[in-house]
C-alpha cells in the first residue's frame, strides 16, 4: 500500500481520529464507525458520516457496497500515514530548531523499552556523521533563530 500523499497531508484532526478507528478495526461498517465514534468522541452520526465522505473523496478510505450498508477500508497504512504527516511537519520548522522539537517530543510521548532501545541505537549512528551546527533554513539572510 503505498501512501496517497495528497490524501495525507489534508488530513483535518477530526478526520484523523475516523482512520484511526479504521486502521484498528480494519473493515468496518459505516454504523460500526458511527457506534465507536460516538462513544469515543461523543459525535453525532451526521458528523462521522461526512468525515467519511471526506476520506473518501480524499482518497485516503475506501468504500464498498454491501447491500444498503458500505464497509471502509483504508487505502494508507497507518504508520507511512505517520511517518509522512511527521516528516511533513518537521519540513516546515526552522532546521536549527528541530532538535528542541523533538526533545519536547519525547518528553511528551510514552515509549516502551523498545522504542528507547532503537532511539539510542538510532542516535549513536547519527552522532558519527552529525554536523557541529545544523544550519537554518529560514528567511535567507534574515535568520534570528541563534
Amino acid at each position: 500500500m503505498v501512501v496517497e500523499k495528497q490524501a495525507v497531508a489534508e488530513i483535518s484532526d477530526a478526520e484523523w481520529e475516523v482512520m484511526r478507528a479504521v486502521w484498528t478495526l480494519g473493515a468496518v461498517t459505516s454504523r460500526k464507525l458511527i457506534d465507536v465514534l460516538a462513544e469515543k468522541m461523543g459525535w453525532k452520526a451526521a458528523t462521522t458520516k461526512t468525515l467519511i465522505g471526506r476520506l473518501v473523496k480524499k482518497g485516503a478510505l475506501n468504500a464498498t457496497r454491501n447491500g444498503r450498508a458500505f464497509t471502509y477500508t483504508p487505502l494508507v497504512e497507518e504508520q507511512q500515514a505517520m511517518d509522512y504527516a511527521t516528516t511533513t511537519l518537521f519540513d516546515h520548522l526552522c532546521r536549527m530548531r528541530s532538535g528542541q522539537a523533538l526533545s519536547h517530543l519525547l518528553a511528551h510521548v510514552t515509549l516502551s523499552q523498545g522504542d528507547i532501545q532503537l532511539l539510542q541505537q538510532q542516535l549513536a549512528e547519527k552522532a558519527k556523521t552529525a554536523p557541529e551546527h545544523v544550519m537554518c533554513n529560514c528567511v535567507p539572510g534574515e535568520c534570528h533563530c541563534n
